[in-house]
Protein backbone atom coordinates (compact mmCIF):
# COMPACT_ATOMS: atom_id res chain seq x y z
CA UNK A 1 0.00 0.00 0.00
CA UNK A 2 1.44 3.78 -1.04
CA UNK A 3 1.49 5.77 1.65
CA UNK A 4 -0.01 8.36 -0.33
CA UNK A 5 -3.02 6.19 -0.79
CA UNK A 6 -6.06 7.65 1.37
CA UNK A 7 -6.57 5.31 4.38
CA UNK A 8 -9.53 7.18 5.96
CA UNK A 9 -11.70 10.51 4.62
CA UNK A 10 -10.42 14.13 5.78
CA UNK A 11 -13.40 15.64 6.76
CA UNK A 12 -14.01 18.59 8.20
CA UNK A 13 -17.32 17.66 9.91
CA UNK A 14 -15.75 14.96 11.61
CA UNK A 15 -13.07 17.23 14.04
CA UNK A 16 -12.35 15.86 17.18
CA UNK A 17 -9.65 18.10 18.61
CA UNK A 18 -8.42 16.32 22.10
CA UNK A 19 -5.56 19.05 23.60
CA UNK A 20 -5.27 18.72 26.51
CA UNK A 21 -4.12 15.09 26.68
CA UNK A 22 -0.50 15.57 26.36
CA UNK A 23 0.31 14.70 29.93
CA UNK A 24 3.67 13.06 31.29
CA UNK A 25 1.61 10.12 32.98
CA UNK A 26 -1.75 9.04 33.05
CA UNK A 27 -4.15 10.19 35.28
CA UNK A 28 -6.82 9.13 36.76
CA UNK A 29 -9.56 8.84 39.57
CA UNK A 30 -7.67 7.31 42.79
CA UNK A 31 -10.73 6.72 44.76
CA UNK A 32 -12.70 4.86 41.65
CA UNK A 33 -9.80 3.23 40.73
CA UNK A 34 -8.11 1.92 44.31
CA UNK A 35 -11.19 1.08 45.89
CA UNK A 36 -12.03 -1.91 43.17
CA UNK A 37 -9.04 -2.90 43.19
CA UNK A 38 -8.54 -3.28 46.68
CA UNK A 39 -11.55 -5.22 46.80
CA UNK A 40 -11.07 -7.50 44.13
CA UNK A 41 -7.82 -8.54 45.90
CA UNK A 42 -9.52 -9.31 49.15
CA UNK A 43 -11.83 -11.73 46.89
CA UNK A 44 -9.07 -13.60 45.68
CA UNK A 45 -8.14 -14.44 49.00
CA UNK A 46 -12.08 -15.30 50.39
CA UNK A 47 -12.37 -17.00 47.22
CA UNK A 48 -17.02 -17.17 47.96
CA UNK A 49 -18.85 -19.20 45.82
CA UNK A 50 -21.00 -16.26 44.87
CA UNK A 51 -20.62 -12.58 45.88
CA UNK A 52 -24.12 -9.88 46.43
CA UNK A 53 -22.51 -6.31 45.83
CA UNK A 54 -25.23 -3.52 46.94
CA UNK A 55 -24.69 -0.36 44.49
CA UNK A 56 -20.86 -0.13 43.90
CA UNK A 57 -19.46 1.00 41.07
CA UNK A 58 -20.43 -1.04 37.99
CA UNK A 59 -16.72 -1.73 36.75
CA UNK A 60 -16.13 -3.90 39.86
CA UNK A 61 -19.23 -5.97 39.53
CA UNK A 62 -18.77 -6.61 35.74
CA UNK A 63 -14.90 -6.91 36.49
CA UNK A 64 -15.36 -10.00 39.01
CA UNK A 65 -18.23 -11.62 37.45
CA UNK A 66 -15.14 -12.99 35.04
CA UNK A 67 -14.54 -15.27 38.12
CA UNK A 68 -17.16 -15.16 40.78
CA UNK A 69 -20.49 -15.30 40.30
CA UNK A 70 -22.16 -11.69 40.75
CA UNK A 71 -25.55 -10.41 41.71
CA UNK A 72 -25.87 -6.94 41.40
CA UNK A 73 -28.62 -4.59 43.04
CA UNK A 74 -29.17 -1.28 42.79
CA UNK A 75 -31.93 1.69 43.39
CA UNK A 76 -31.18 2.57 39.70
CA UNK A 77 -30.49 -1.41 38.10
CA UNK A 78 -28.10 -1.11 35.26
CA UNK A 79 -29.52 -3.10 32.30
CA UNK A 80 -25.70 -5.07 32.32
CA UNK A 81 -25.44 -8.34 30.11
CA UNK A 82 -22.61 -9.89 30.71
CA UNK A 83 -22.36 -14.04 31.77
CA UNK A 84 -21.72 -14.95 35.70
CA UNK A 85 -23.87 -11.64 36.41
CA UNK A 86 -27.23 -10.53 37.52
CA UNK A 87 -28.99 -7.30 37.67
CA UNK A 88 -31.74 -6.22 39.71
CA UNK A 89 -33.16 -3.13 41.16
CA UNK A 90 -33.63 -3.36 45.07
CA UNK A 91 -33.78 0.15 48.00
CA UNK A 92 -30.24 -0.60 50.36
CA UNK A 93 -32.35 0.62 53.26
CA UNK A 94 -34.84 -2.73 52.56
CA UNK A 95 -33.32 -5.33 51.23
CA UNK A 96 -34.76 -8.71 49.75
CA UNK A 97 -32.47 -11.40 51.77
CA UNK A 98 -33.53 -13.01 55.03
CA UNK A 99 -30.71 -12.37 58.38
CA UNK A 100 -27.91 -13.83 58.13
CA UNK A 101 -28.39 -15.46 54.56
CA UNK A 102 -24.99 -13.65 52.80
CA UNK A 103 -21.73 -15.02 53.41
CA UNK A 104 -19.77 -12.81 50.67
CA UNK A 105 -21.07 -8.72 50.28
CA UNK A 106 -20.29 -5.79 49.77
CA UNK A 107 -21.41 -2.15 49.27
CA UNK A 108 -18.58 0.47 48.80
CA UNK A 109 -18.68 4.26 48.08
CA UNK A 110 -22.58 4.25 48.30
CA UNK A 111 -24.16 4.44 51.78
CA UNK A 112 -22.73 8.21 51.61
CA UNK A 113 -25.42 9.16 49.40
CA UNK A 114 -28.41 6.92 50.96
CA UNK A 115 -31.07 9.47 52.29
CA UNK A 116 -29.94 12.79 50.35
CA UNK A 117 -32.05 12.23 46.94
CA UNK A 118 -29.41 12.43 44.49
CA UNK A 119 -30.81 9.41 42.89
CA UNK A 120 -33.90 9.86 43.35
CA UNK A 121 -34.68 8.30 46.96
CA UNK A 122 -36.58 9.73 49.02
CA UNK A 123 -35.05 12.73 51.61
CA UNK A 124 -34.11 10.82 54.84
CA UNK A 125 -31.58 12.02 57.62
CA UNK A 126 -31.00 8.26 58.94
CA UNK A 127 -30.99 6.17 55.27
CA UNK A 128 -27.28 5.41 56.00
CA UNK A 129 -27.78 4.74 59.19
CA UNK A 130 -30.98 2.61 57.80
CA UNK A 131 -28.72 0.84 54.78
CA UNK A 132 -25.88 0.07 57.21
CA UNK A 133 -28.27 -1.65 59.53
CA UNK A 134 -29.70 -3.81 56.84
CA UNK A 135 -25.91 -4.90 55.82
CA UNK A 136 -25.32 -6.32 59.09
CA UNK A 137 -28.72 -8.06 58.90
CA UNK A 138 -27.90 -10.17 55.67
CA UNK A 139 -24.86 -10.37 56.47
CA UNK A 140 -24.13 -14.41 57.42
CA UNK A 141 -22.02 -15.01 60.49
CA UNK A 142 -18.15 -15.49 59.37
CA UNK A 143 -19.20 -13.68 56.54
CA UNK A 144 -16.95 -10.70 54.83
CA UNK A 145 -18.60 -7.65 54.05
CA UNK A 146 -16.36 -5.12 51.95
CA UNK A 147 -17.14 -1.59 52.72
CA UNK A 148 -16.00 1.72 51.27
CA UNK A 149 -17.18 5.38 52.29
CA UNK A 150 -15.91 8.94 52.06
CA UNK A 151 -13.27 9.41 55.56
CA UNK A 152 -12.29 12.22 57.38
CA UNK A 153 -13.31 15.30 59.07
CA UNK A 154 -17.73 14.10 59.17
CA UNK A 155 -19.88 16.50 57.22
CA UNK A 156 -22.82 16.53 54.84
CA UNK A 157 -22.25 17.78 51.47
CA UNK A 158 -25.64 18.54 50.39
CA UNK A 159 -26.91 16.58 48.43
CA UNK A 160 -23.98 14.88 46.86
CA UNK A 161 -22.38 12.99 50.18
CA UNK A 162 -21.42 12.24 53.55
CA UNK A 163 -18.02 12.17 54.81
CA UNK A 164 -17.36 10.41 57.94
CA UNK A 165 -14.97 10.15 60.68
CA UNK A 166 -12.89 6.60 61.19
CA UNK A 167 -14.68 6.59 64.77
CA UNK A 168 -18.45 6.81 62.88
CA UNK A 169 -17.75 3.69 60.84
CA UNK A 170 -16.17 1.87 63.37
CA UNK A 171 -19.04 2.31 65.88
CA UNK A 172 -21.71 1.61 63.51
CA UNK A 173 -19.73 -2.05 62.86
CA UNK A 174 -18.62 -1.95 66.13
CA UNK A 175 -20.37 -6.00 66.80
CA UNK A 176 -18.01 -6.92 63.92
CA UNK A 177 -14.12 -7.84 63.56
CA UNK A 178 -12.05 -5.43 61.09
CA UNK A 179 -9.92 -7.68 58.67
CA UNK A 180 -8.21 -4.59 57.33
CA UNK A 181 -8.61 -0.76 56.88
CA UNK A 182 -6.91 0.92 53.66
CA UNK A 183 -6.89 4.16 52.91
CA UNK A 184 -6.76 6.55 49.55
CA UNK A 185 -5.78 9.91 50.56
CA UNK A 186 -6.74 13.77 49.67
CA UNK A 187 -3.26 13.15 47.46
CA UNK A 188 -4.59 10.20 45.57
CA UNK A 189 -1.70 7.71 47.83
CA UNK A 190 -3.15 4.28 48.23
CA UNK A 191 -1.88 3.07 52.49
CA UNK A 192 -2.60 -0.34 53.06
CA UNK A 193 -3.57 -1.31 56.63
CA UNK A 194 -3.43 2.53 57.38
CA UNK A 195 -4.50 3.98 60.75
CA UNK A 196 -7.39 6.36 62.30
CA UNK A 197 -5.19 8.96 62.47
CA UNK A 198 -3.81 9.62 58.95
CA UNK A 199 -7.51 8.94 57.88
CA UNK A 200 -9.19 11.72 60.58
CA UNK A 201 -6.03 14.04 58.76
CA UNK A 202 -7.81 13.85 55.55
CA UNK A 203 -11.03 16.20 54.53
CA UNK A 204 -12.02 13.78 51.70
CA UNK A 205 -10.15 10.67 51.80
CA UNK A 206 -11.42 7.18 51.04
CA UNK A 207 -11.84 4.53 53.57
CA UNK A 208 -11.88 0.37 52.44
CA UNK A 209 -13.21 -1.48 55.75
CA UNK A 210 -13.56 -5.38 55.75
CA UNK A 211 -15.41 -6.55 58.53
CA UNK A 212 -15.93 -10.01 59.25
CA UNK A 213 -19.25 -10.62 61.46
Amino acid sequence: MSLKEKRFPLLWKNKYPCLDDKSSSTKFDAHYIYHPAWATRILKKTNPKKHIDISSTLHFCSIISAFIPVEFYDFRPAQLNLSNLISKKANATSLPFPDNSIGSLSCMHTIEHIGLGRYGDELNPNGDLEAISELKRILAKEGNLLFVTPIGKPKIMFNAHRIYSYNQIIEYFKDFKLKDFSLITDNGDFIQNSDKKTSNEQKYGCGCFWFKK
